[in-house]
């Protein structure tokens, strides 16, 4: 029972997050993170091109992604279950390649760029590595790196819970954005390796041996 509450519990906040980008079309104004952001960099095509990618894509994979765990769907709708992973794993590239370019202008200065930038690679690394063992049919392999990479992903979700709360702990949003570029993503990476991939790592060996 408390499996399954938190398992719901899990699937509406990814739902819930991935769905939240359709708001940026919804209204004329500037909201969230936009309010930080300069008139010239709102202005500027490229950047644009990159955020709304980002969010768009990150946005679908992030909506999509958790399905992938579901034990019931890959033994029962296998062929749903590789769509669907197609599908993620092209958003994740696109949104992460994204991320990467618009992270080099974070409100806030050098750490949140360089924790959204590490974010970003370490998000399309893990994708593209789970994406190639499963072309290699190292399912094993697979599921952790796919384990790594949705935990990256939920980063979008732990920003959201964690910005409000810092910005009020510091009364002062850029020294909570600062913490949450790297708060909103290294403990889940963490719990991903203890709590799920670790025990998968131990029948598989070293994860980074190549075939």
């Amino acid at each position: 029972m408390l499996k399954r509450i938190r398992w719901s519990f899990f699937a509406v906040l990814a739902v819930g997050i991935g769905l939240y980008p359709v708001v940026y079309f919804l209204t004329n104004q500037k909201m969230g993170l936009l309010t930080s952001k300069s008139d010239d960099l709102l202005s500027a095509p490229l950047w644009n091109l990159g955020f709304y990618t980002h969010i768009l894509l990150g946005g679908l994979a992030l909506l999509v992604g958790w399905t992938q765990f579901s034990t019931k769907l890959r033994t029962r709708y296998l062929s749903v279950h590789r769509r669907i992973g197609k599908i993620y794993v092209i958003a994740v590239l696109l949104s992460a390649l994204a991320a990467v370019y618009i992270g080099f202008f974070a409100t806030g200065g050098f750490i949140p760029a360089s924790g959204f930038i590490c974010l970003g690679c370490i998000w399309f690394y893990t994708t593209l590595q789970a994406y190639r063992y499963i072309r290699q049919k190292d399912q094993r392999r697979h599921q952790i790196m796919m384990i790594y990479s949705y935990a990256a992903c939920f980063g979008a979700v732990t920003l959201r819970l964690w910005l409000p709360v810092l910005t009020i702990v510091f009364n002062d949003f850029i020294t909570g954005y600062r913490i949450v570029a790297w708060l909103c993503w290294v403990p889940n990476l963490a719990v991903a390796h203890f709590v799920w991939a670790k025990p998968l790592l131990r029948k598989t060996g070293n994860l980074l041996t190549t075939h």
